[in-house]
């Protein structure tokens, strides 16, 4: 999987308010999918799907204690979304850096026209 596809993957992943505020439980402590399930008024089934929709995309790790699962966030699975998004930010600072470059240009001609 490319670094376009993981972020593809997590983006979609994390469209659902749900599944962001999961990744949110898990993401200092590990917890068991019953603990989780706990914190939501939606059926265990409901946040089983949840949990596995962000382990497909990389963002949590399952383990098994026994009969219990326990869910603990990736914080490399956020890799690809965070060099997407310094991507875009840097490409954004550049061009605001080129047009406040070119109005001080323009600035600077006008003062000289003028004068």
């Amino acid at each position: 999987m490319n670094a376009d596809d993981a972020a593809d993957g997590a983006f979609k992943a994390l469209v659902e308010p749900r599944r962001r505020a999961i990744l949110r439980l898990v993401a200092t402590d590990e917890l068991a999918a019953g603990e989780i399930a706990a914190a939501f008024a939606v059926t265990r089934t409901a946040v089983s799907q949840h949990l596995t929709v962000l382990k497909d995309a990389g963002l949590v790790t399952e383990r098994r204690d026994g009969t219990r699962r326990l869910y603990r966030a990736r914080p490399e699975g956020l890799a690809a979304v965070r060099e997407y998004l310094d991507t875009m930010w840097a490409g954004a600072l550049d061009v605001g850096r080129r047009l406040v470059e070119a109005s001080r240009e323009e600035s600077t001609e006008a003062d000289d026209a003028v004068a």
